[in-house]
């Protein structure tokens, strides 16, 4: 289904700007014009890791092996129910039927990975208990700890920002220049698509990124990095933004 009439009255969204839209008004609007298919979609982008949907898939796993995805008993006793629960949604967004959202789900996935390695490299910690996932990705991270690139180069996009963004000082610059990577992701996966659903989703996430920085403070910025050095620490993942 085409949605030219609905992305030509849409305002222009630019990285760095401010929303033009609130994610209320953005959702009525879209709740009035998608397809009942293409709202699902809509519904899995905006799913939460506290959905019940998830809550169940993890107690389903911790009753019984079967199904179980290959790094659960790595990491279950390590990771918090929230980040357990945040790697189920990854998995789950990864198995649907759009290409565009799979890949959205498996670009955030990696992206976190290699955050996450780098960081642990940098402090010490361990990095196998960091990475989670069973992905190209996420194997190369866990098969090659000592080289500089972790061996991802050429398998992974932008992966020299990604790593650059350990060393940024300021908390805040880092996490914008992490959805500014997500921006620039969305765009190049819908540069030569036109007025189709994933044009759609793309608008969505990006002015939610945009409304995102409209309420976040600098204090709280710091305050979700320092969880996540802290969270390490303890021997669990980084929490996922």
């Amino acid at each position: 289904m085409g949605y030219e009439c609905l992305l030509a009255g849409l305002p222009e969204l630019k990285a760095g700007a401010e929303a033009p839209m609130t994610e209320e008004a953005l959702l009525t609007l879209l709740d009035e014009t998608l397809s009942a298919a293409d709202k699902k979609q809509l519904e899995l982008l905006r799913m939460r890791s506290d959905n019940e949907l998830l809550v169940q898939q993890m107690e389903a796993y911790d009753d019984s092996i079967i199904g179980q995805p290959a790094w659960w008993e790595d990491v279950r006793e390590l990771l918090s129910e929230e980040d357990l629960r945040t790697q189920l949604l990854y998995e789950y967004g990864k198995k649907h039927g759009n290409a565009f959202v799979r890949n959205w789900f498996q670009y955030n996935q990696d992206l976190n990975n290699v955050l996450a390695a780098t960081i642990c490299r940098k402090h010490g910690f361990d990095v196998r208990k960091a990475v989670v996932g069973d992905n190209e990705v996420a194997q190369i991270l866990r098969r090659n700890l000592p080289q500089k690139d972790f061996g991802l180069a050429g398998v992974m996009d932008s992966l020299p920002e990604v790593m650059a963004l350990v060393e940024t000082d300021n908390l805040m610059e880092r996490e914008k220049r992490l959805d500014a990577l997500r921006f620039e992701w969305l765009e190049d996966k819908t540069r030569f698509i036109h007025f189709s659903v994933e044009n759609v989703l793309a608008y969505w996430l990006q002015n939610q990124m945009l409304n995102r920085w409209a309420v976040l403070t600098v204090e709280e910025g710091e305050q979700v990095f320092r969880s996540m050095v802290t969270d390490m620490k303890k021997g669990v993942n980084i929490k996922q933004i």
